[in-house]
Order: structure tokens, then sequence, then C-alpha cells
């Protein structure tokens, strides 16, 4: 099962340049979170300090009581091995095969045989369904090809905890929605924490059962996805909708003179709530998720706390629907 990380106070800054500030939240053990947010929200920089590859100013990230913000390096470097990390670009060797490149963590932090790591390989390889492509480069495949390979080659150590960083980045629409349905599957197969940044709407749509959103250096919202899919703040309903009006700019958010004149014109966010299409299910001879069985069960103990539209949302997906499967 996987692990939960609980996030408290988190602040990073570059220099004089605020990223984000006073970012808390907790990521359930075994269950796929998202992470939303424009470019240049620090995303990216956020799963980086997740894992201790980047110090924060303040605030703690604990897993299995260790801070990776705050502790001593060799207990940080410990509980990196929990994780896996799947890199936007695969961050393949373009001079090894898949299968070598698969096999590099198994070479690099273990002493097993190489007939245990070619087991170990194949396996992960059979998973993300590249069967075939072991001996190929990655300048010989597709750049979908090239993301499973670089999933894979997260998966060899038997992480706890992987964290993807816009895992659809460079795929049409149609390897996306395969790399969705891979991603739940990979879920209900090793029951990990999971927790993917992106800024793909169909992603976000479908795939979590928890959503956050990063936007103006502040964590807008993070909990149970229905919270922000049904979400009537601007921010949100501006960026879940593809819209031009709203808060988010071209480069950074826009000041208030010009959100007013779009009030004004009409043109700002619109109001009503929006439909929540159903998460997708683990693919047909997969096991059930238990992160979705435990999240299921966590979601309905706070209902009392949660606003009405994602109670309706929530109740909506656990009713099931005439002849069977749910509404």
């Amino acid at each position: 099962m996987g692990i939960e990380v609980v996030v408290e106070g988190l602040t990073k800054s570059f220099g004089k340049q605020n990223i984000w500030q006073d970012v808390s939240l907790t990521l359930p053990a075994g269950e796929v979170s998202v992470m939303l947010g424009p470019s240049g929200t620090g995303k990216t920089v956020f799963l980086k300090s997740i894992i201790g590859l980047l110090k924060p100013e303040q605030g703690r990230v604990l897993i299995n009581g260790v801070d990776m913000v705050n502790s001593p390096e060799r207990e940080i470097m410990e509980t990196r091995k929990l994780f896996g990390l799947m890199f936007q670009d695969g961050a393949l060797f373009g001079s090894m095969s898949l299968f070598d490149n698969i096999a590099f963590p198994l070479r690099e932090h273990t002493r097993k045989k190489e007939s245990e790591i070619r087991r170990i390989v194949m396996e992960r390889i059979d998973i993300v369904g590249l069967l075939g492509a072991e001996e190929k480069l990655p300048g010989e495949i597709s750049g979908g090809m090239r993301k499973r390979a670089g999933l894979a080659r997260a998966l060899v150590l038997d992480p706890q905890i992987i964290l993807c960083d816009e895992p659809d980045s460079g795929l049409d629409p149609v390897r996306t929605a395969y790399l969705s349905q891979l991603l739940i599957d990979l879920n209900a197969q090793i029951d990990a924490t999971m927790l993917i940044v992106t800024h793909n709407l169909d992603i976000a749509a479908t795939v979590p059962d928890n959503m956050g959103m990063l936007f103006c250096r502040n964590l807008v919202t993070f909990g149970p996805r229905e919270v922000l899919l049904t979400s009537d703040m601007p921010v949100v309903s501006q960026f879940l909708a593809g819209r031009r009006e709203g808060p988010i700019g071209m480069s950074e958010e826009k000041d208030a003179a010009t959100l007013a004149a779009e009030q004004l014109n009409g043109t700002g966010p619109g109001a009503g709530p929006r439909s929540v299409v159903p998460q997708l299910e683990p693919s047909p001879g997969m096991p059930v998720r238990q992160g979705a069985l435990r999240r299921r069960e966590r979601v309905m103990s706070m209902m009392g706390q949660l606003p009405q539209a994602a109670r309706t949302a929530i109740l909506n997906s656990y009713t099931p629907a005439p002849g069977g499967g749910r509404l």
C-alpha cells in the first residue's frame, strides 16, 4: 500500500521571486491526486520539493516520520527510495536501449543479479505495454512510448509513492487517453500513492481521486476531485473551461481594471454548475482499486464539510444507475 504524504506550510522562493507560499495538503495513501495550474505556477518545483531535490525556505514534508525538508540528508536519501519519478520527457539515456534504461536504477541502487534484473524489467515493460520494444533506442520510438518507458523505469524499485511530471506533454489526445487509463490500471495493480502534475483537462477530469490547483503563489484548493470540478471560484472556472476571460492572463494574473472591464462587458466567467464526468475505472481483468475504496469511505465521512455542489456530485457518482454501473 502507498504511503501518506503530509505537506505543511511549504514556502519556496528563488532569490526575491516567491514561487508559492504556505502550501498545506495531504496526499492520502494509495490514492491518485492531481495538481493543476497554469504554466509557470511552480508545479514542477512542488514535485521536486516533495522528493527533497529542492529545499523550501519554510514548512515540512512528512513521509513515514521523515521530514524531506529538514531531516538529516541520510534519512532523506533513504526515504527517497520509496519514490518513483516520471519526468516530462521520460529523461531516457539516448545511447541505451529501453531495457538498459529501465534496468538502470536496479543496477545503480541494488546488488541484484542480472537474471533477477531481467525478470523485474520485463515485468515492468509488460505492465506499460512495451513488450517487443525493449531493444530499441529512445530515438527509434514515439513520444508516447518514451513516456511509458519512463514510467516503467519509475516502477522498477517498487515505489510506494509515484510522482508524474506532466506525463501528457507532447502527446496527442488519443495517446493521452491511453496514458490516463494506464495510470489508473497501475494504481489498481500496485496501490501506490500517486501525484500527477498537469495542465491537461482530460487527465484532470477523469483520472484523480483528489485535485488541487496552484495559482498566484498560493494553493487555491485541494481535496476530493468533485470539489474542484464543481467550484465556482473564477480562477478555477476559467482554467477548467479554457477561457480567456478570468483572473489568469497570458503571463500572470490580470489586474483589477482588466477584470472589472470583463465583468462590465459581460465576458467574465459564466455561472452555473458543471457536470462531473465519471472517473476512469480499471480495465477489465484488473484488481479493484483499494485506494478508491478507502477514498469512498474517507469522502463520505467528510460530506458535511463539503460544498453542496460537490456533495451532490459525490452522491451521484456512488449511486447505482439503472441496469448496473453508476450514475
